[in-house]
């Protein structure tokens, strides 16, 4: 967890995503990379000298009909006195059901964190924490350039003027490995994504491939997040 946390404060003070008296929503799916940033947060915030406040936010998509069973999540939160709010939706039956979309994963993204932006602002934070870190960046960039032709990835720090709300990723600096270390250390109540799609998205074959890339070409994804901040492509900064 030291690792992780210390990694996180690298990415959190070069990008300034906190400033003092923030309120910030973590975006709680339930998996991992999510469930790890809230306690990192949690736990940066006995000694980070910008003092925040923290909150959870879960959206769930309630797949085949069913409610995702979020209690142990409630439970942790509770433990760690932080306000856990979770909504219930129509997405799986939106998507799956009514549209049948051949490739849903994008449009189940957008509207997901469109609930999360209106959640995050009927709580009062101004930034939403997103649980996405190096390995994603990195397969983001390589989904961008083999399938559009484009240079970029998601940026560390966005704001939506419409909303006046901030998206931060702390965990950026951060590989999969060291979250997946956090979780197990910590024990994590880690849910199973029940998604149809899990697993078997384009995302899932660009890690693949970026883990077979790394065989030969050690640190790949480092180098590719080195890259895009000495080209300060999309949001990304150089060396100060």
């Amino acid at each position: 967890m030291q690792q992780l946390m210390s990694r996180m404060r690298a990415a959190m003070e070069k990008y300034e995503m906190i400033s003092p008296g923030d309120t910030v929503a973590v975006g709680v799916s339930g998996g991992k990379d999510s469930l790890a940033l809230l306690c990192a947060l949690h736990e940066l915030r006995r000694f980070y000298p910008a003092q925040y406040t923290l909150k959870a936010v879960s959206v769930d998509p309630c797949f085949f009909g069913q409610e995702t069973d979020y209690s142990a999540i409630q439970a942790l939160c509770d433990t760690m006195g932080v306000e856990y709010v979770i909504r219930r939706t129509e997405l799986y039956y939106i998507i799956f059901e009514t549209r049948k979309e051949a490739n849903p994963c994008s449009l189940c993204a957008r509207m997901r964190r469109g609930m999360l932006h209106d959640m995050c602002k009927e709580l009062g934070a101004n930034k939403l924490a997103l649980g996405h870190h190096m390995d994603d960046a990195a397969e983001t960039f390589l989904m961008n350039l083999l399938s559009g032709g484009t240079l970029g990835s998601f940026r560390p720090v966005t704001y939506l003027s419409r909303k006046d709300l901030t998206m931060i990723r702390p965990m950026l600096y951060a590989r999969e490995k060291d979250v997946l270390r956090a979780a197990n250390r910590l024990n994590l109540p880690v849910i199973k994504s029940p998604c149809p799609m899990d697993k078997t998205s384009e995302r899932e074959r660009t890690k693949q491939l970026l883990k077979d890339l790394e065989k030969t070409y050690p640190a790949l994804n480092e180098k590719i997040i080195g890259a895009m901040e000495k080209a300060e492509l999309g949001g990304w900064k150089g060396k100060a």
